[in-house]
C-alpha cells in the first residue's frame, strides 16, 4: 500500500510528502496562500494525469507536438463538503501537422481508459473535454 504523510506546520498549512518522496506545501488559508489548497491539488492532479496520457499517446502516434498546455477549470458545490460539481479540461497543443483525429483519440483514451484521477472525479462531477491545435 502506498502512503503519503502530511505534517502540520501551523494554521492550515501542511508539508506533504508523497509516496515517491517528493514534498510540497499545501495551505487551506487563502489569506496566507503559502501553497495550493487540497481542492486545488485535485485540479492539478487531473491536468497532470490526463496531460501525461495525451502526450504519451500522441508521441506513440508520431505526432509532432512541440507544446501541450492543459487548462482545468472547475465549479464547486455551494454547501459543504463543497465537492467539484463541474470540471472542464482544455488542451492547447502546438505542433507541426498535428492530426485532429489523433488528438481526439488520445483524449478519449485518457478520458475512458487511462486517467485514474479523471475516473475518480467523474463519479462526483460533470466533466467536459475539448482542445485547440495551433500550427508551429
Amino acid at each position: 500500500m502506498q502512503q503519503a504523510k502530511l505534517t502540520w506546520t501551523n494554521g492550515e498549512q501542511f508539508v506533504a510528502a508523497a509516496p515517491s518522496g517528493h514534498t510540497l506545501v499545501l495551505d487551506g488559508d487563502r489569506e496566507r496562500n503559502s501553497g495550493p489548497s487540497p481542492m486545488e491539488l485535485l485540479l492539478l492532479a487531473l491536468g497532470g494525469c490526463t496531460g501525461v496520457d495525451v502526450i504519451s499517446i500522441l508521441h506513440k502516434k508520431r505526432q509532432a507536438v512541440m507544446a501541450l498546455e492543459v487548462q482545468v477549470a472547475g465549479e464547486r458545490a455551494a454547501e459543504p463538503p463543497r465537492v467539484w460539481t463541474k470540471l472542464a479540461v482544455h488542451y492547447r497543443l502546438v505542433g507541426k501537422d498535428v492530426d485532429a483525429g489523433a488528438v481526439e483519440h488520445a483524449i478519449e483514451l485518457s478520458r475512458t481508459k487511462y486517467c485514474a484521477v479523471g475516473a475518480t472525479l467523474g463519479k462526483v462531477a460533470e466533466m467536459s473535454w475539448d482542445y485547440t491545435i495551433e500550427q508551429a
